[in-house]
């Protein structure tokens, strides 16, 4: 199942799939898929791999309903996802999330963007253990700059300045990767010319107290 695939990796992901003899369920706004609804999610049917990677940029006027709407389709279009699927997916199934280099690092460009992927990614980490009590992982990909219909308005700014942007079909490789990994809450990076890699995440201090060192809060 893929969300956003009327999208450029969306739609790469959904043909890609197709060619290896999936059975694709494609989602998307286009096609009266709203994935920011989560009454449209309780029609849904499990799959083996769900690519959650329906996702929009802010239009850039401050408002309150662009605010809505970014929020809605990159973060609710995940959470509705994982919360209506995860209970029904089978053991060995996996989430595939799109989530950005922007989910990794400041994007002062779009700061409303930046915020939704951080957020994704600090969604999947963490319930990434519930899932794995029943079969399920989570996992993540974190794109640069993809050649799709989003960037299309900007593609004369990153011509003139020489900067290389992905094929969506070297995304598609990374989201496989990540969804045929026998790991859960991790992310892949993914930059022009390089192999998908997979991101360490630093760990943070803990306390510093006599005999509570390394110690994780109980909740």
């Amino acid at each position: 199942m893929v969300t956003g695939a009327a999208g450029g990796i969306g739609s790469a992901l959904a043909a890609r799939l197709a060619r290896e003899g999936a059975v694709v369920r494609a989602l998307d706004l286009v096609t009266g898929f709203d994935v920011s609804d989560p009454d449209a999610w309780a029609d849904v049917e499990p799959a083996d791999l769900v690519a959650l990677n329906a996702g929009v940029l802010a239009h850039g006027d401050g408002s309150v309903e662009d605010y809505r709407r970014i929020l809605g389709v990159n973060v609710d279009g995940v959470v509705f996802g994982v919360r209506s699927l995860g209970p029904r997916m089978k053991p060995g199934s996996v989430f595939v999330v799109t989530s950005s280099l922007a989910g990794l690092i400041p994007m002062p460009s779009d700061p409303l963007y930046s915020l939704t992927k951080h957020a994704v990614v600090g969604y999947a980490r963490s319930v990434a253990p519930e899932l794995a009590e029943r079969g399920v992982r989570i996992n993540l990909v974190c794109p640069g700059i993809t050649r799709t219909p989003m960037t299309a308005p900007s593609q004369a700014t990153f011509d003139e300045a020489g900067f290389p942007l992905m094929e969506p079909e070297q995304i598609v490789e990374a989201i496989l990767v990540a969804a045929r990994s026998d790991e859960t809450g991790q992310a892949w990076a993914c930059q022009p010319g390089r192999e998908p890699l997979q991101f360490r995440f630093p760990n943070v201090p803990g306390p510093r107290i006599e005999g509570a060192e390394g110690m994780l809060p109980p909740l």
